[in-house]
């Protein structure tokens, strides 16, 4: 009996060794209540692109499984607005009404140069992912100006997969484990299978949590707001004057007074001087041969102007 038991805990320990040690990230954000390793700049959503799955270690090659492949997809949006805490507010409210909730809220003033103190908040929601598209036209629309928007995705089908199939492997070596517990009879053999048997139901329970995070953000989408007053982003105005304004008109005409210049110079080198050069030489011997010429001319007539005194 004693050789048999020995034997299955053998075989136990190294089905357990196949199923590996589970991949988990780590959890940086605890206010959406989600379970281990969730990271609340990277919510997940699920696609309805179908995709095949590779068959897991016992199961016939012939078994394709087909899973709904797991997108971790975020958002982001600056926008400016006349009051900042009214539509921060409202994307409070937009998330609630569309099935999700806030995750963080933040509202502060910021001193200009000037002195002027304007409003600023930012709120970070999570909404049905099937939903995204209406929240962000939603808060684009309140909007008065968009400075920047950013939606990102990562595919994590294979990272799923894996768990799925170190789970399967860790509950067979726990059922063969259970079955040594029940025919154990020494001390010892009990011992060594119960602690086998803790370590590999704990494994199985990080596993559990780490899909059910999967499963749980993948219903849900995450955007991020940066809301700035129209304030912070106008032009410094003293009366009707805006030294701003001024500053940027000035530094416009001169770059164009540079560019001119410099397209005059880029001109003078690719095209006059070229021309000049190619021009130069000809003219020359044409001049030469024309100087020549009346110079004998002029030579002649003295001549014969000589004579005829004579």
């Amino acid at each position: 009996m004693g050789k048999k038991i020995l034997i299955l805990f053998v075989m136990a320990i190294l089905l357990t060794s196949c199923a590996g040690s589970p991949v988990f990230r780590s959890a940086s954000s605890a206010e959406d209540g989600y379970g281990i390793g969730y990271d609340a700049a990277e919510p997940v959503y699920w696609e309805s692109e179908q995709v095949a799955s590779n068959s897991f270690p016992g199961e016939s090659l012939k078994t394709i499984e087909t899973q709904t492949r797991l997108v971790i997809k975020n958002a982001s949006l600056s926008i400016v607005v006349e009051a900042p805490g009214d539509t921060m507010d409202s994307i409070s409210q937009l998330a609630s009404d569309l099935g999700g909730f806030v995750v963080s809220s933040n509202f502060y003033k910021l001193q200009l140069d000037g002195g002027l103190e304007v409003p600023q908040a930012s709120i970070t929601i999570r909404v049905p992912s099937d939903k995204l598209d209406q929240a962000l036209e939603a808060i684009k629309t309140g909007a008065g100006q968009i400075l920047n928007e950013n939606i990102s995705g990562q595919d994590v089908t294979q990272e799923y997969t894996d768990l799925e199939s170190r789970l399967r492997n860790l509950e067979k070596a726990e059922g063969q484990l259970t079955a040594i517990m029940e025919q154990a009879w020494e001390t010892e053999d009990v011992l060594s299978v119960y602690n086998r048997l803790v370590d590999v139901q704990e494994q199985i329970e990080l596993i559990k949590g780490q899909m059910k995070y999967f499963e749980q953000s993948a219903a849900l989408s995450a955007i991020s707001v940066d809301i700035q007053a129209n304030e912070a982003v106008q032009p410094l105005k003293i009366g009707n004057w805006q030294p701003v304004g001024v500053a940027k008109r000035a530094i416009q005409a001169l770059i164009n007074t540079l560019e001119v210049i410099a397209n005059l110079l880029i001109w003078i080198g690719l095209y006059i001087l070229p021309v000049i050069l190619i021009l130069f030489f000809p003219v020359r011997w044409i001049w030469r041969g024309v100087k020549k010429v009346l110079s004998g001319r002029k030579a002649k007539r003295e001549a014969q102007k000589a004579a005829q005194e004579n």
